[in-house]
């Protein structure tokens, strides 16, 4: 699948931190640039191909919405702010979303499905690749070798995460973020804070939980819009 290239325009280092922080948690998303101004902002527009730009108004120089209003075609924008009185300027040009200041990642979430939903079929998160293959689990003093097709899902526990196999079941010291990068494109998907599950053994789904043989594994309200998208692809 092909990353959600962003661009981030704003001039406030605290708001590009939270933004980078917040697309750091969407694995189709990527940062290709950050930008303190327009000139800049501008500049990297031509130098790159940039799929969304989060755009803040009020800027050195040039304004967010005078700058949107220098394009032809501008690009797909979700506009941030603390100012919510502009919200009328940014959607008479058309944008994809308004976020405002300080910007909760849920909120966040919900813009991230209007571009989706706004955007070609090609850049719509697709599942990722299954493949076969192994990994080795830290567990006790030993290294453990798990088949992926083997995991059924893994579920988090305080410092330590749960690997439940057609076998058994496997508890070893892991942040459920590093095993859920290790597992990135190998079939694997993030339902829930607490979940990953593997998608060739799911059995049935809804729009709140997904059944795993007899055990249902929830979908986190934060995660629901893209994890309902990839499950409708697959």
């Amino acid at each position: 699948m092909k990353n959600i290239r962003c661009l981030l325009v704003d001039d406030e280092p605290l708001a590009i931190s939270l933004l980078e922080n917040h697309i750091g948690k969407l694995d189709f998303l990527e940062v290709s640039a950050t930008c303190p101004d327009a000139t800049k902002a501008m500049n990297a527009l031509r130098q790159q191909e940039i799929d969304l730009l989060f755009l803040d108004i009020q800027m050195p120089d040039i304004t967010g919405i005078d700058f949107l209003k220098t394009f032809r075609n501008a690009p797909k924008t979700i506009i941030t702010t603390a100012y919510r009185e502009f919200a009328l300027d940014g959607y008479d040009l058309d944008i994809i979303d308004y976020l405002l200041k300080p910007i909760t990642f849920d909120r966040f979430f919900k813009a991230i499905e209007r571009y989706l939903r706004s955007s070609s079929p090609n850049t719509t998160p697709v599942p990722p690749n299954t493949e076969t293959g192994f990994i080795f689990i830290k567990s006790g003093y030993n290294q453990v070798k798990i088949e992926l097709a083997d995991i059924l899902y893994i579920e988090s526990v305080k410092d330590y995460i749960r690997l439940h196999t057609r076998q058994k079941e496997i508890t070893a010291k892991y942040k459920i973020s590093d095993i859920e990068t290790e597992l990135s494109g190998k079939g694997f998907l993030r339902t829930h804070r607490s979940f990953i599950v593997n998608l060739k053994n799911i059995a049935a789904f809804n729009a709140n939980d997904i059944m795993i043989g007899t055990t249902e594994i929830p979908i986190g309200e934060s995660y629901k819009a893209v994890v309902l998208k990839i499950l409708g692809n697959f």
